[in-house]
C-alpha cells in the first residue's frame, strides 16, 4: 500500500498507533505477539517511515560527515565506500569533506558551531591538529578519529597497529633472504606519527632479525604519493650499494617505487623485491602485482561508524583506540610464487 501511514499499520494489526510507533522506533518494549502482529502489517502495508520527519523529532539530521584529507588517495576512497555501506546500515547519509592536511581547514571544521547543526556525528582523519586542539574544540559534535594522529584513549580512534604492520611487512621481505632492505616514507615530524610507528616497526624487525640498520636506506617523504615514491627509488638506485628490498610505508610510494625500478631496468623482484601497505584495488592491477599490508577496511568503517552512533545515542563505552586487523597478501613484487597469507 503505497503511502502507508501509522494509523494504517495499526488498523490491520488491530493495536493502538503509540504501540505501533514503539516497534517502529524501538522506544518501548512491547510483547513479542504485539511485535509479530506489527511487523507482519508492516511488512503487508509495505511502511516506509519518514525519515526526515524522524530525525526532526529526535533533533537529529540523519546525517555523518566523513574528512580526510585527501579523497583522491585510493585508500581514502576505499574507505569512504566502506563508511558510506557501514552508515547506511544503520540509516545515516554520509557527507564527504576533504582537509589537503591543511591545519586551518582542520580547525575550522571541527571550530564552526553550524556543524553540530549539519551532522549528527563526525568521522575525522586528522594530519595537522594537535590533540590539545582537539580537546579544546568549541564544535560539540560527536567525533571519532581514524587513523594518522596518537591519540592515547583521549577519544575514540580507529587504525591499525602500524607497528606490527610495518614489522610484519619488513620481516616479509627478510624471510626472502633480503638482507639490505630499503624504508621509503619516513616522515620525522610533528604531524608524521604514522610514518614514525612504520619506521619503528622497520627498525624492530632488522634488529630481531640481526641485520645492521643503515640510515641511508631510510628515504623520508612529505606524503605518501606516487611521484614521491619514484623519487626516493632514484635516491637508493644511486647509493654505491643499492638495496635488494624495498618496504614502502603505502601502496602509492611502492607503485612510483616500481615505476622508477622499471625505468631503470631494474628487475622486481628478482633484483629488488617491493612491498607496501593499504590494500589497495591498484596493487592487483600493477606491473608486477604488489605485495602489500592491507587494513581490513571495512572493520575499521563499522567499528567507527558503530562508535559514532554510540556516542549519539549516549550509549558508548569511554574513548578508547581500536585496533582493527591487517593481513598481508603476497603478490607478484616480491615473489613469483605469488599467495595470499
Amino acid at each position: 500500500m503505497a503511502g502507508a501511514t501509522l494509523r494504517d499499520v495499526a488498523r490491520r494489526a488491530g493495536v493502538s498507533i503509540r504501540t505501533v510507533s514503539n516497534v517502529v522506533n524501538s522506544s518501548v518494549p512491547v510483547s513479542e505477539e504485539l511485535r509479530t502482529r506489527v511487523e507482519a502489517a508492516l511488512e503487508e502495508l509495505d511502511y516506509r517511515p519518514n525519515l526526515v520527519a524522524r530525525n526532526l523529532r529526535r533533533g537529529r539530521t540523519g546525517m555523518l560527515a566523513l574528512v580526510v584529507p585527501e579523497l583522491d588517495v585510493p585508500y581514502f576512497a576505499e574507505l569512504a565506500r566502506e563508511v558510506i555501506t557501514a552508515a547506511r546500515a544503520h540509516g545515516y547519509v554520509v557527507m564527504l569533506d576533504q582537509t589537503d592536511g591543511d591545519v586551518a581547514r582542520e580547525r575550522e571544521l571541527l571550530g564552526r558551531e553550524s556543524r553540530a547543526t549539519m551532522f549528527d556525528g563526525l568521522l575525522l582523519s586528522p594530519l595537522a591538529i594537535s590533540e590539545d586542539e582537539l580537546r579544546g574544540r568549541t564544535n560539540r559534535v560527536p567525533v571519532v578519529l581514524l587513523g594518522e594522529h596518537i591519540f592515547n584513549g583521549s577519544f575514540h580512534h580507529v587504525a591499525i597497529d602500524n607497528v606490527a604492520a610495518a614489522r610484519e611487512a619488513t620481516e616479509h621481505l627478510i624471510g626472502l633472504g633480503r638482507r639490505r632492505i630499503a624504508a621509503i616514507g619516513d616522515q620525522p615530524y610533528s604531524t608524521g606519527e604514522t610514518a614514525q610507528l612504520r619506521t619503528i616497526g622497520y627498525r624492530r624487525a632488522l634488529e630481531g632479525a640481526g641485520l645492521p640498520l643503515d640510515e641511508s636506506l631510510i628515504v623520508p617523504t612529505p606524503r605518501f604519493h606516487r611521484h614521491l615514491g619514484a623519487e626516493a627509488m632514484t635516491r637508493l638506485l644511486a647509493l654505491p650499494e643499492p638495496p635488494d628490498a624495498v618496504f614502502c610505508y603505502n601502496d602509492l610510494l611502492a607503485i612510483g617505487a616500481m615505476h622508477a625500478l622499471t625505468r631503470a631496468g631494474v628487475r622486481v623482484p628478482e633484483d629488488i623485491a617491493v612491498i607496501g601497505i593499504d590494500g589497495i584495488q591498484e596493487g592487483e592491477y600493477s606491473s608486477p602485482t604488489l605485495t602489500t599490508i592491507a587494513p581490513d577496511k571495512a572493520r575499521i568503517a563499522e567499528t567507527a561508524v558503530s562508535t559514532l552512533v554510540g556516542i549519539i545515542a549516549g550509549t558508548a563505552s569511554p574513548p578508547a583506540d581500536a585496533k582493527a586487523p591487517h593481513r598481508l597478501l603476497v603478490r607478484g613484487s616480491t615473489t613469483t610464487d605469488s599467495r595470499s597469507v
